[in-house]
């Protein structure tokens, strides 16, 4: 079946910020990282395996939530008491639901919440650092192993910073988990808990944080941002100036960086001839991407119209990504749904060519090339 095609090309002409300088950062081990595409903007020694302290927390309640209902009774026995470093200073006998606890351990970075959580949900620290272990290789993080629940400094307890992003990528899939990392301050009980990352109040598009800080790991911070659709996470491990050089790291990515979705809405779709499906949508076999802003070239190759029958999956067009002129991306546009031929609107060779001449020479036409 002849195509007649289009070209859509869309110049993305803003001026680009300075790069993203890893060197620059203060941390030991840092990366910035888009989650949807997978794309590192930038990194340090980012697979450095190094002392974590409370970053540990997102593990473990991605491990808790997977194991209990929030509305569970929690009961405080004396082994759950008495953990150093930050606290609720839980007592014996006291009882929380497993929600009161796990704002407790996100918000006030609690190790008393941890232990309480990891040995209601496992029966024990041991078993619960189990199942955390279990839970980094099932996501394929090469660099981590758990000792226990709350990151306290102990013999075989690590991570990286690329580990740390991709678990943090993973578990905000879970709508659950992204309430608590997003939370800025929650009361129950009589007890007010309020979250160490002061990113959430103070930068603009922060959507999540977990601080962390021993003597020997340093101040160690998992934050999470996002403007105009563009989702990133930075992770800085040993880093005396973090809240400063996640700013900085955010800012220069968002003025550099922009995330396109394909295809464009005004775009979207394909009018078919002979059938009663018509436009038909489209789909991109590669529905987005993460671009430069600047020296940037969307080309998108469509038909101005098809003939029935269009079968679903049908490759109609096409769309590339160009950088400085060289291809970084190329993905189809494919029919989203099936376009049979209806035996009413069947046109004679003749009806067809009037159809095509009417839409070449009608108002509504498609130009050839348009410049944004």
């Amino acid at each position: 079946m002849k195509r007649f095609t289009i070209f859509l090309i869309i110049l993305l002409t803003l001026i680009a910020a300075a790069p993203v300088r890893a060197a620059e950062c203060g941390a030991a081990a840092m990366i910035l990282y888009e989650p949807r595409t997978g794309t590192v903007l930038e990194e340090k020694d980012a697979d450095a395996q190094m002392l974590i302290a409370s970053t540990t927390k997102i593990m473990t309640a991605l491990i808790v939530l997977e194991h209990c209902p929030l509305y569970e009774t929690v009961q405080i026995t004396e082994p759950m008491t008495g953990a150093e470093g930050s606290s609720l200073y839980l007592k014996a006998g006291q009882e929380f639901t497993v929600e009161e606890l796990l704002y407790g351990l996100m918000l006030a970075s609690a190790n008393d919440a941890a232990v309480a959580l990891a040995v209601h949900a496992a029966g024990s620290v041991e078993a619960f650092a189990a199942l955390m272990n279990a839970k980094a290789a099932d996501l394929g993080l090469r660099n981590t192993h758990y000792m226990n629940p709350h990151g306290l400094d102990a013999p075989e307890h690590y991570s990286s910073a690329r580990d740390l992003a991709l678990l943090t990528a993973a578990a905000m899939e879970n709508p659950t988990f992204c309430r608590f990392f997003s939370a800025q301050e929650r009361q129950f009980r009589g007890i007010t808990v309020q979250n160490h990352n002061k990113l959430l109040a103070e930068y603009d598009g922060c959507i999540g944080g977990k601080t962390g800080y021993t003597r020997a790991s340093g101040r160690t911070l998992v934050s999470c941002a996002e403007r105009n659709g563009l989702r990133l996470i930075c992770v800085t491990l040993s880093d005396p100036d973090d809240w400063d050089d996640h700013r900085a790291l955010y800012d220069e990515a968002f003025a550099d960086y922009a995330f396109l979705t394909f295809p464009l809405e005004a775009w979207s779709s394909v009018p078919v001839i002979s059938s009663a499906v018509s436009p038909v949508p489209l789909r991109c076999s590669e529905p987005y991407a993460l671009v430069k802003k600047a020296d940037t070239e969307l080309l998108v190759e469509l038909p101005r119209f098809v003939f029935a029958p269009v079968e679903k999956g049908e490759v109609l067009g096409s769309v590339t990504l160009k950088e400085k002129g060289r291809a970084v991306l190329r993905a189809d546009l494919t029919a989203a749904c099936s376009a049979p031929v209806d035996p009413d609107m069947r046109l004679r060779p003749w009806e067809r060519l009037r159809s095509y001449r009417d839409r070449m020479t009608g108002s509504t036409e498609r130009p050839d090339f348009i410049s944004v």
